[in-house]
């Protein structure tokens, strides 16, 4: 699996559209009904388009281990279990994490226009995917978004408070007119909070430590992930969610804050590179231009990440998609020839 969340330089192309109906193919296997199959997959194959590997299709083997082995509920019943103008909480049956995060940023987000502001959490579910699959969803209603995850966990006496956190990710989505939408979308800070960086620098260490305590806190106590419930069911999950939806034009003309997006964002953009950068960007800008330049000419896969499809194809006998595109082949660090 892949981590490295850049272009490879070296790989095959597919398109996405191949790519979502194989990934979809797999989780069919394991119960999924063939709408979610295609909701799942579609959501992997976002994050590799945005070049975010980490999360995106080398999960589906473990996320279809898991369905296979009968640890997470491949067709959960949602369910609203608190629902007022402006606060939802949703069970998510032990499923996937992406189904009620799915259908807790959309009541959101109709709950902000309505109202300003809203906020949800989600619980009895596994893992939600990238945080910025979530906080995105806001930018085309004219709103900001924010999504925090975290996994049940419990501190243990003999580390350091180092150790008080569980590392979970954080994501918030501003729109912008014509320049790239700002959307932090961070997976975890736990190398930013060691006991090096302490002795190091205790100001670096305390503000991520205390960044992910609040995700901690927002996305695991308050969304409900310790209640006695949730830890009996026959499933195993193990992470909640909070997500929370601001509408623009309750603060400000949403035209204006658009303007005034573009100017920052373009104002940035002419900064001074820093070194092996090739562009300077806010967050969010590159995964922003990956995505378009991916959608035109296929998803980027490198040998490693071929490789575990491969091998997640024959685990689940689904036929694999990436002989015919073979011709696709590139590789950016061979030396030109002469």
């Amino acid at each position: 699996m892949t981590s490295r969340n850049i272009p490879p330089d070296a790989g095959i192309r597919i398109p996405a559209e191949e790519m979502r109906a194989f990934v979809a193919s797999i989780f069919l296997q394991v119960g999924m009904t063939p709408e979610r199959s295609a909701e799942l997959a579609d959501y992997l194959v976002r994050s590799d388009l945005r070049c975010v590997f980490s999360h995106g299709t080398s999960q589906a083997i473990g996320y279809a281990r898991l369905m296979r082995d009968g640890k997470v509920n491949p067709d959960p019943r949602l369910r609203v279990t608190e629902d007022s103008p402006s606060v939802t909480t949703i069970d998510g049956d032990g499923g996937m994490g992406y189904f009620a995060c799915r259908e807790a940023m959309q009541i959101t987000i109709r709950k902000a226009l309505t109202t300003g502001t809203a906020a949800a959490t989600t619980m009895n579910h596994h893992h939600f995917g990238a945080a910025g699959t979530w906080s995105r969803l806001a930018l085309e209603h004219d709103c900001i978004g924010l999504a925090v995850s975290s996994h049940r966990f419990f501190p243990n006496p003999e580390s350091t408070v180092a150790g008080a956190v569980s590392g979970g990710p954080l994501s918030i989505a501003i729109p912008a007119g014509e320049q790239p939408p700002f959307v932090f979308d961070a997976g975890h800070f736990e190398q930013l909070y060691t006991e090096e960086i302490y002795l190091e620098s205790p100001q670096r260490f305390f503000k991520a430590l205390g960044i992910n305590a609040a995700v901690t806190i927002l996305g695991g106590l308050l969304a409900g992930i310790y209640r006695p419930e949730v830890q009996s069911t026959r499933w195993e999950p193990n992470q909640g969610s909070f997500i929370a939806v601001f509408d623009i034009s309750r603060f400000m003309p949403v035209d204006q804050f658009r303007a005034e997006m573009d100017r920052y964002i373009g104002d940035v953009r002419k900064m001074k590179l820093l070194p092996k950068t090739e562009v300077t960007m806010l967050p969010g800008g590159l995964e922003y231009l990956w995505e378009q330049v991916n959608e035109r000419l296929g998803i980027p896969v490198s040998d490693l990440h071929r490789e575990r499809l491969e091998e997640t194809a024959k685990e689940f006998a689904v036929e694999s998609p990436f002989g015919p595109y073979e011709n696709s082949r590139f590789d950016s660090s061979a030396s030109p020839s002469s």
